[in-house]
């Protein structure tokens, strides 16, 4: 038949695609016919040169170069089309309709295809999660980041990785998160020493040779200091100084957003036991909370100072998350979310709804919501009011005042209601 549309009302073209990504076969194998061609062009032009000098023995080409040619020339290039050809997987036929495993054909470092190709249960079993097979996650956006993760997963197994955290961090705040796992030992300070006991190290800044510097602006905490106008981080000033961080929270102050832990705690008293700080800094906040037998665990990225490390080595628990991904905590199970100094007038209303939502689902009823110093234009100021207040939270606080000319601070302090379904 030639009508197209009897083919497609007969053979169904929709599910003769159904579960397999077409886009990227068709990358791969034009991936393989770019190299072939690329070696049918080199072995043309030599054959050309060949027949420029007919009598070969009266050249000044030796055996030795000819093997070279062969080999780099000719063997290599065959190889590598033939590894790319069988690294493509074709669709496997079921029940009628093509099934591929999801992104199996965009990658082409073999690590990453082992990586994100379900792992079936041995002996044909379900396992702990009733599940016949474990699919390893990867962010959507590592797609359009293909050639950065490669290099990312480009290493020898069971050897050391790269010092490339800074790598993993970019991708991750770029969307492909979660990054995949490496089979690589990670590299640690060739100095580390053993950290100093926890009733020194809350308030004692960490000895700098557990730090690896070598992506870093400074290369010790000294060089951290709010002083240095190349200290490499431009949020969190003065976070590296405790005789500054000792104040946070703590101490009075003429401003009407500062809020203290004493108040806040009042209004819940023995109720708060665990937390989550989503900000940037040194987990002051936890270390205080600490003080009040609160565990809070403290979010943190390493925008140009290690924040993780700082945390760690404090004796507190930093969680290194993005606002890209969904909090790894259940429903209704933390009694409090304090938030300061990195979600602020910059961000998408739109994202900001999914953050605060997902906030939300973490949150317990009966639950505080600590927005600490929120800060936008007093022209968005309306807006991001909104954002806050949808959730009709029970108000304990709320407290506006002036940032600069044209900003102003938020703070509020807000109760989950109870949603009894």
């Amino acid at each position: 038949m030639h009508n197209e549309d009897i083919c497609k009302q007969f053979y169904g073209v929709k599910d003769v695609y159904e579960g397999f990504d077409v886009m990227s076969l068709s990358a791969r194998v034009n991936e393989v016919l770019d190299k072939m061609l690329s070696l049918q062009e080199k072995l043309e032009s030599t054959v050309q040169q060949f027949e420029k000098t007919k009598d070969l023995a009266k050249t000044n080409v030796s055996m030795l170069e000819y093997k070279r040619l062969i080999q780099d020339e000719v063997i290599q290039p065959l190889y590598n089309a033939h590894i790319s050809l069988r690294q493509i997987r074709l669709p496997r036929v079921e029940n009628g309709t093509t099934n591929e495993e999801p992104l199996i054909n965009t990658f082409v470092t073999e690590e990453i295809r082992k990586y994100i190709t379900p792992k079936e249960n041995r002996v044909g079993k379900k396992n702990i999660y009733g599940s016949e097979k474990i699919y390893n996650s990867i962010g959507h956006a590592c797609v359009s980041l293909k050639k950065e993760l490669q290099v990312y997963m480009d290493y020898d197994i069971g050897s050391f990785c790269k010092d490339d955290w800074n790598v993993a961090q970019g991708l991750m705040i770029n969307g492909c998160d979660p990054l995949p796992r490496r089979r690589c030992l990670t590299r640690a300070s060739k100095l580390y020493q053993k950290p100093y006991p926890i009733n020194e190290s809350l308030w004692r800044i960490p000895d700098g040779r557990n730090v690896r510097w070598s992506n870093y602006m400074c290369r010790n905490f000294e060089c951290l200091s709010s002083k240095n106008p190349k200290r490499g981080y431009s949020k969190c000033i003065g976070c590296f100084e405790m005789d500054k961080e000792k104040l946070k929270w703590v101490t009075n102050t003429s401003v009407a957003t500062d809020f203290l832990i004493k108040d806040v705690l009042s209004v819940k008293p023995g109720e708060i036991r665990i937390g989550l700080d989503f900000g940037i800094g040194t987990g002051t906040f936890a270390a205080r909370m600490r003080e009040h037998n609160v565990t809070i665990v403290t979010t943190a990225l390493n925008l140009g100072a290690p924040f993780n490390e700082m945390i760690a080595l404090r004796g507190l628990i930093p969680l290194y998350v993005t606002l890209n991904q969904r909090l790894p905590f259940f429903d209704n199970t933390m009694d409090l979310i304090h938030t300061t100094g990195f979600m602020d007038g910059w961000i998408d209303l739109q994202l900001m709804d999914f953050i605060l939502f997902d906030w939300d689902r973490i949150l317990r009823p009966g639950g505080l919501l600590w927005v600490d110093r929120f800060f936008c234009n007093r022209n968005d100021l309306d807006d991001y009011m909104y954002m806050f207040l949808q959730f009709r939270y029970k108000k304990h606080k709320w407290a506006i005042s002036p940032k600069s000319k044209d900003e102003v601070f938020l703070s509020a302090l807000l109760e989950k209601p109870p949603r009894s379904l």
